[in-house]
């Protein structure tokens, strides 16, 4: 089990399902740059770690780090107000990295980060995870 695990089993127990906005980030030498976003519904709590980072890795970005943020409270969203949260989400994120705190963040082990105090940095807009 991972922290990922626990998280995705908890949050799904008190939502019954929800849309999940993915951030892949590289975290290297101080920084966190922007590679690749997506929205997912979850409908189940079945999925672990192993599958999850799998389907970052296909995504073909050298990624070190994911946060990951609800796009609702209350659970499941429509595609189209999904995209338009993760198009909010990424452009707040672009001006100020340490956004990722209201989300969770995790390694590629699937273990909780911290995000520590740093300079906001600015990156153009990253492209979608197919």
């Amino acid at each position: 089990m991972t922290d990922f695990d626990d998280w995705l089993a908890r949050t799904f127990a008190e939502t019954d399902g929800f849309t999940m906005l993915i951030v892949l980030v590289a975290a290297r030498g101080g920084r966190i740059d922007l590679l690749k976003s997506a929205h997912l519904h979850v409908i189940g709590d079945e999925m672990g770690w192993a599958e999850m980072a799998a389907y970052f890795d296909g995504s073909g970005a050298d990624w070190d780090a994911v946060a990951l943020f609800r796009a609702d409270r209350d659970g499941l969203v429509g595609d189209k107000l999904a995209a338009e949260r993760l198009d909010a989400l990424m452009r707040a994120l672009r001006g100020d990295r340490t956004l990722i705190r209201e989300g969770v963040f995790f390694n590629r082990d699937g273990l909780t980060l911290r995000l520590d105090d740093a300079q906001p940095q600015q990156q153009p807009h990253p492209p979608v995870l197919r």
